[in-house]
């Protein structure tokens, strides 16, 4: 089951998932997230995530990591 607000376009960020349609990629949240622990400094680096932004490109992460 994917995420809803994850999503990819081959015209896009080369087809990687990204963050509803945002140019930000799963990839630089999950590396934003072990880079900023404290969620306050992630928000004011990227204000346009919210949380459930970002449980779901964990949870999109975690999933993918499972099955490869």
């Amino acid at each position: 089951m994917r995420p809803e607000r994850i999503t990819s376009d081959p015209g896009r960020m080369n087809g990687q998932p990204c963050i509803r349609d945002l140019r930000l990629t799963v990839r630089r949240v999950v590396e934003a997230v072990a880079t900023y622990p404290d969620r306050d400094e992630l928000r004011r680096e990227y204000p346009e995530l919210d949380e459930e932004d970002i449980r779901q490109a964990l949870l999109f992460a975690a999933t993918c990591w499972m099955i490869a």
